[in-house]
């Protein structure tokens, strides 16, 4: 047994930031446990090819149960397997969502985490007020912009819609460029960011190749983890302070649920004591769901510089609602479902439409008591008939846009839907945005899986960190909120005296 102050379990996005944070002090004993390896993929680094580390060790792999909205397909459920976790294999969008897609914690209670978490420092049409310029993680609109973006952008005002400034900031309405973790010509991630700065620190200690068993506990009070390195003996960690779990909106609830949290008629069907009856945990999982409009190219679409989505825009798709609903970006390459019609990769580009504000809620479970395999992942995309119906006029905005003089060039022909009814199209062209939050609910009802200081509810010495804890998505990618999240935490950790 070797003792630390904190424990820290994933070095994902929320994890990296902990482990630096905590161990700033240099004295606060911090261990920082990650299942994937040490050493980075070298496609990691290479922005465009993002779309290759799917199949790669730095992914968990696995898909999720038959989705009924989608004709019973599966999807699949990427999530990163690395130090840096899924900001390793991300597609590199890094904005916030609108302030009225914030609950729990408000924008502004996250805005100086926003702005303590990213540098813009040397980008034009930043406002220091509200964005950060000395962060640790290097953020900035496409340098290299892609021809088919200046062009996407040239017919959002032959429509009528707004271009903005500073698209990523969350507060206005309209499309522009996103910021992106790309830094001169390389992606930016978490390892990078807050990890590699870190790392000789003599009281953080830092080790990948492991995968966390359970969670150990004395009463009531999380005293520290159960794990094993490879093929080695099972090894125990015990925390003085806090055990905290980041292993992301699929690995949190299952890790809490293998340790005896979480619905305890769930645990007991699979021969797990019941330590805290959490109804909550694993429920109210959400995502984006992601569709779009396909287009042959009339010429040779030329390779991407950066992530394939450097212009988008945030809009409402119907009056009455708080802020925008909808994602609307230019897709440089073809993108749809595997087994969908389209033209070769450098043949077409898409318009990608993405409902931001899912009423659809899934769940995961336990598909058995055995650490590291994959559990039962349902999104449960349109299960909420709104979704459906805001997608669909997504896609009618998309093809006003594709359809303007300003793209005349670039385009031959509709490949997809073509003619096909557009709710059917939805349904079938339904990818995941790998946006997925939620199944660790902040809030104070007895509803919730953590409070408001992401503390476990029915024990101590436990707190989750990560895109778990949302109640509910915000209305932009999630990366940066991640970020934000876990800045505020180790405030909160640290400044609690447990």
């Amino acid at each position: 047994m070797t003792d630390f102050d904190y424990i820290i379990v994933g070095a994902g996005s929320a994890g990296s930031v902990l482990a630096a944070r905590l161990s700033e002090s240099g004295t606060a004993r911090v261990l920082l446990l990650e299942a994937g390896d040490a050493e980075p993929l070298p496609l990691m680094a290479v922005p465009p090819a993002w779309p290759a580390l799917e199949g790669t060790s730095a992914n968990w792999g696995g898909h999720s149960v038959p989705q009924t909205a989608a004709g019973d397909r599966t999807v699949s459920v990427p999530r990163g397997r690395a130090l840096g976790g899924s900001s390793t294999i991300n597609a590199m969008s890094f904005m916030r969502g609108h302030p009225s897609s914030y609950h729990g914690w408000s924008y502004d209670d996250l805005l100086p985490y926003f702005k303590r978490n990213e540098n813009l420092s040397g980008i034009a049409d930043r406002d220091p007020a509200i964005r950060g310029m000395h962060g640790p993680l290097r953020v900035g609109p496409a340098v290299t912009r892609h021809p088919l973006s200046t062009a996407f952008l040239e017919a959002v005002t032959e429509v009528g819609r707004p271009v903005v400034r500073d698209y990523s900031s969350g507060l206005r309405e309209g499309f522009g460029w996103a910021d992106l973790s790309i830094a001169d010509g390389r992606r930016s991630d978490a390892a990078t960011a807050y990890l590699l700065p870190a790392k000789d620190r003599a009281n953080l200690d830092i080790r990948t190749g492991v995968l966390v068993h359970r969670l150990l506990f004395a009463g009531e009070r999380c005293t520290g983890v159960e794990y094993r390195a490879g093929d080695g003996p099972l090894t125990t960690a015990s925390a003085a302070r806090e055990v905290v779990v980041s292993a992301g909106a699929i690995g949190s609830p299952q890790l809490l649920m293998l340790s005896g949290i979480g619905p305890a008629a769930d645990l007991r069907r699979h021969g797990i004591p019941v330590r805290a009856d959490v109804p909550a945990v694993g429920r109210n999982l959400q995502d984006h769901p992601l569709s779009g409009v396909v287009y042959e190219a009339a010429r040779t679409v030329p390779p991407a510089a950066n992530n394939h989505g450097e212009v988008q825009g945030a809009v409402r798709s119907r009056d009455g609602l708080d802020g925008p609903d909808l994602q609307i970006m230019m897709v440089d390459v073809p993108l749809r479902r595997d087994g969908l019609d389209g033209p070769e990769l450098d043949r077409g580009y898409t318009i990608g439409v993405s409902v931001m504000t899912p009423h659809s809620r899934g769940s995961v479970r336990l598909a058995d008591a055995r650490p590291g395999s994959t559990p039962l992942v349902d999104p449960g995309y349109y299960t909420a008939p709104e979704d459906l119906e805001a997608m669909v006029r997504g896609l009618r905005i998309a093809r006003e846009l594709g359809d303007t003089t300003a793209l005349k060039d670039w385009r031959s022909r509709e490949a997809q839907p073509g003619d096909r009814d557009l709710y059917e199209y939805a349904r079938d062209n339904l990818r995941p945005y790998n946006h997925f939050a939620g199944t660790c609910r902040m809030g104070d009802d007895p509803g919730s899986v953590v409070d408001g200081e992401l503390r476990v509810r029915g024990v101590t010495g436990l707190r989750v960190v990560d895109a778990s804890v949302m109640p509910s998505l915000p209305s932009g990618n999630t990366n940066a909120t991640v970020y934000a999240i876990a800045e505020r935490a180790s405030d909160l950790i640290a400044g609690s005296g447990a």
